[in-house]
């Protein structure tokens, strides 16, 4: 059977078309089930000690330090004792 350019060319955009509208729908149901998953009412909490409390949102913990210390080290290709970093300023 020979098909012509434009019925290739029209079940070609079809298919895609179909795709695309396929993965808009799967998006979107996957949206709702996990709204509905997360509207879920969740138990009580025990409220945590004052001193177990981690570290206020714009702290710089040691982990912090650290971290960037050896991301800074790895960008310059050094050792991490090459480097000393002299402060550090949340944006």
């Amino acid at each position: 059977m020979d098909y012509g350019n434009l019925f290739v060319c029209l079940m070609g955009m079809g298919t895609v078309f179909f795709g695309l509208v396929c993965l808009i729908a799967l998006t979107r149901l996957m949206s709702i089930a996990l709204h509905c998953v997360r509207q879920k009412p969740e138990a009580a909490v025990p409220a945590v000690p004052a001193a177990a409390a981690s570290p206020a949102a714009g702290a710089i913990t040691p982990e912090l330090v650290a971290a960037v210390s050896a991301a800074v080290a790895e960008d310059l290709g050094t050792d991490i004792t090459g480097i000393r970093i002299l402060s550090i300023k949340p944006l």
